[in-house]
């Protein structure tokens, strides 16, 4: 079983940029939530919900199912969405708040990868723990802005979390991508694999890329 190193928000830049490619964590502390309205209107109308991101440096890409109960909002679900959705605005953001961690699903791209490495951040990527066991990982909703305004989902949640993840290091404060890495060595060993089960080297396979003309 994979060491599980078990972080303290808010994350100094020191201890991101100790961080490796793979390696498991979790995290204790407070983090802030949002989707595409929070990156849109950052960007496009510098509308900002009034938080302390020196003090809470970890933004976790997510739309939370809340409830509330005689004034108490209580957490449903929160399933992590993909972070490569926001890859459009994901770095001026985090040059903008000097983020340390960004958690989601999937990975990013390469803008958002050479701004983590700038300002010295992360990204964690889920991996085979559902929104339902994250919940009692959530100590305290702290606070929420933007709600009557943009509704639960794409609200700005902070929310307390104690050991929450475990998450997986895909992209370090060094410009390195998991993903990318497997993907080069799945490129790299292709040949040898596709000899072995008889494909031919000329073998073109159905591209999924509607402009690819060769499809």
């Amino acid at each position: 079983m994979a060491t599980i190193q078990h972080l303290q928000l808010p994350l100094s830049e020191s201890k991101a940029r100790s961080l490796k490619i793979g390696e498991m964590v979790t995290l204790t502390g407070t983090v802030f939530t949002g989707r595409s309205r929070f990156y849109i209107r950052a960007i496009e109308r510098n509308i900002l919900p009034p938080v302390p991101f020196k003090d809470i440096n970890t933004f976790f890409h997510v739309g939370p199912v809340m409830r509330n109960e005689n004034g108490k909002w209580l957490l449903v679900s929160i399933e992590p969405t993909s972070s490569i959705r926001f890859e459009r605005y994901s770095a001026a953001v985090v040059r903008m708040l000097n983020l340390r961690v960004l958690i989601g699903k999937t990975t990013m791209g390469r803008e958002t990868s050479d701004a983590l490495r700038d300002v010295g951040g992360v990204h964690l990527t889920k991996i085979g723990v559902c929104g339902n066991q994250l919940v009692p990982q959530v100590k305290r909703v702290r606070d929420v802005y933007f709600l009557e305004e943009l509704g639960k989902t794409e609200a700005t949640w902070i929310f307390e979390v104690e050991k929450f993840g475990p998450f997986f290091v895909d992209m370090d404060a060094h410009g390195n991508n998991y993903f990318d890495l497997l993907n080069k060595d799945v490129k790299g060993r292709s040949g040898a694999i596709n000899r072995e089960l008889g494909i031919p080297d000329d073998y073109n396979y159905t591209s999924v890329n509607p402009e690819d003309e060769s499809a």
